[in-house]
């Protein structure tokens, strides 16, 4: 059972440790140089999938730590990616892509494949037919924080997902929440990468009669417990 709106809960006991300014993205955490970024440069189709650092070039611009990755797919979704040619498992990432499934952080709106998630999230969002944001609501007094304790400010941000959804969606969110879009990548979808450098998660049995075993241990997950967080209770 959910837990409901705790009167006496309050967010201020939630902060990060520090609220810095933005770094530039050529200098690292560490204080030594890195080269510099191109500016983001979504191309024109309906995700927004960057010119310059895509799935194509994205071995480029691994291990940087100027930047935080985020593979936005379920591990196991729901829905029937299959039958648009993807895939519903998480099969494969990129090394320094943490996983933080973007069902779990907001509504989905229209999808073009059967089954998709309609479980918990973190918040409730009317999308337009253009992939604005009409309204966003929290669902849980912890919502916002956690999104922006997932999510830096201080870095330059590097979003994948599957085919591209998931990853505009989140990027559309963060913008809108108050993120600098100059420092949010759309990096494209993990079906499409051409690199040498995956993270592969399959296991086959010696055999290969049996399914794969999906490796989800090696994978940095960003395990959110909706049970343990305070709904807010219209």
């Amino acid at each position: 059972m959910k837990n409901s709106r705790n009167r006496g809960f309050s967010m201020k006991k939630f902060s990060r440790l520090s609220d810095s300014t933005a770094n530039s993205p050529t200098v690292s955490s560490h204080g030594f140089q890195t080269a510099s970024l191109p500016p983001p440069e979504p191309d024109d189709g309906f995700f927004g999938i960057d010119l310059n650092i895509n799935m194509t070039m994205i071995d480029d611009f691994l291990g940087r730590p100027d930047v935080a990755y985020f593979d936005m797919r379920m591990l196991f979704d729901p829905a029937d990616f299959p039958a648009i040619g993807g895939i519903s498992s998480l099969t494969r990432t990129l090394p320094g892509y943490r996983v933080v499934p973007f069902p779990f952080i907001a509504s989905l709106g229209a999808m073009p494949v059967d089954g998709a998630y309609e479980g918990d999230k973190l918040f409730e969002v009317v999308w337009g037919e253009n992939r604005e944001i009409l309204k966003i609501t929290p669902n849980y007094l912890e919502s916002e924080f956690i999104l922006s304790d997932i999510f830096p400010k201080d870095k330059v941000i590097f979003l994948m997902c599957g085919g591209g959804g998931y990853s505009a969606l989140i990027r559309t969110l963060l913008i809108h929440q108050g993120w600098d879009e100059k420092m949010i990548y759309h990096t494209g979808g993990n079906w499409f990468y051409e690199g040498t450098k995956s993270l592969d998660l399959e296991i086959h049995s010696e055999d290969d009669h049996d399914d794969p075993i999906i490796a989800t241990w090696r994978v940095n997950y960003a395990f959110i417990d909706f049970d343990h967080l305070h709904r807010i209770v219209p």
